[in-house]
This record gives C-alpha cells, structure tokens and sequence, in this order.
C-alpha cells in the first residue's frame, strides 16, 4: 500500500462547511441587525410620541412630545449599543463577551424603556405646565403614535446582535490581529531578523560538514555563538 492510498486524518479543530458558513452568517446577521436597529431608534426617538390638549385661559393649546422629550434613554442606549458592535471586533476572548453582553443589554434596555414610554404622559403634562403656568396643569385628549414602538423594535434588533455575539463571537475576526503580528515597536520583527541571521546560509553546506567534523550538532551551533557572544 502506497502513501498515497492512506487517508488522511481531519484537523480536530477544522470548522466543517455547514459550522464555517453559520458563523460567517452569524457575522452578517449581527451587523446588519445592530446598524440597522441602531439607526432605526435614533429616528424613531426624533418624532413624535405623544400629542394632547392643554386647557390655558384662552382657551386650548395642543401640545406634542417627541421621544427625546418623554425619555432620553433609548437614544443614548442606542449609541452604547453602536458602539459595542464595533468594539466587538476590536477585543478578544473575555473583553468579547463582556462587550457583546453589554450590546445586547443595550438592546433589552431600550426595549423595556420604549414599551413604558409609549404610555408615558409626563413630558406633555410638562409642557402644559409653562404653557398655563399652573404647576399641575392637566392634559386632555391624549394620543400616541407607533414611534415608541418602533424603537422598541429597532432595541429587539440590538439585542439579536447582542445575543449572536455572546453565541459566535469567539469565531468572529478581530481588527487588533494585524496589528499584534505586526508587533509594538518593531520588538518582534528584530528578533526574526536576529533569527534569520543566526540560521545557516544554506548556499554553504561545507559549514554544516565542518561542524558535523568537529563533532558539534550543527543547529546548536548558532545558539552557542550568540551565547559567547553575549559573554
């Protein structure tokens, strides 16, 4: 039987096709729903959520809120978010999953503060108060929009990045390996070149029968010139 005829044994750790191509849409999936949902929020807390009427001695006033108005944290979950899903790449082991928990907790909180300001009064009641200059001015006929809920939809989105993260981010590339095998300050490349140096020219194999004369190992013979060397 030939060398050939032997089959070869599979890496342990060689991805199959099926797990390579659920991560790579695992990737894709993540950063389409984090861009997505992030932008999705940051609009949705730019309109208006809630309108009403405010009784003032002339008569009526409408008044209207828009998110940022009624409650200011999704928007600012909706930038940590963002920014989460563009530190995942930039970190490693645990800094990843730490990161992807805190976009999807991101995601969960702008879900819930959403959810609570789509019924959420207070800013309208606010506002009916400078206009009247009672402190507790009433305020009639409220109506809500869908914005509130399509914040909430856009933190569902984040969260789905988030949770995809925590799942498959360890298989994810990272933006620092380039510049790790590059090295700091140039530190790891004089070392190659000082190796390279130390290796036998192989276009002078009568180095290597000398040494072999001598009765030395040839590959400890670098090693032991840059020990005297030092000394």
């Amino acid at each position: 039987m030939t060398a050939a005829a032997v089959p070869q044994p599979r890496a342990e750790h060689e991805p199959s096709a099926p797990a390579a191509r659920g991560r790579r849409s695992s990737l894709a999936i993540a950063l389409l729903a984090g861009a997505l949902g992030a932008a999705l929020v940051l609009l949705a807390t730019s309109r208006k959520w809630a309108e009403g009427t405010a009784a003032v001695a002339q008569g009526s006033l409408s008044q209207s809120a828009n998110g940022d108005d009624i409650t200011g944290l999704p928007g600012a979950l909706a930038v940590v978010g963002l920014a989460a899903l563009v530190a995942v790449f930039a970190v490693r082991r645990l800094g990843r999953v730490v990161v992807a928990a805190l976009l999807a907790l991101s995601g969960a909180g702008i879900v819930i503060s959403s959810a609570l300001g789509a019924s959420d009064k207070a800013a309208l009641e606010e506002k009916a108060s400078k206009v009247s200059g009672l402190t507790h001015s009433p305020i009639h006929d409220v109506a809500y929009t869908p914005w509130p809920w399509v914040a909430a939809a856009g933190g569902v989105l984040l969260l789905l990045a988030g949770v995809l993260a925590v799942g498959y981010g360890r298989h994810w590339p990272a933006m620092s390996g380039r510049y790790e095998r590059a090295g700091t300050a140039g530190t790891p490349a004089r070392s190659r070149t000082r190796r390279g140096a130390a290796t036998p020219d192989p276009d002078r194999p009568e180095e290597l029968w000398k040494a072999l004369d001598r009765g030395e190992d040839p590959t400890e013979a670098p090693a032991r010139r840059e020990a005297e060397r030092g000394a």
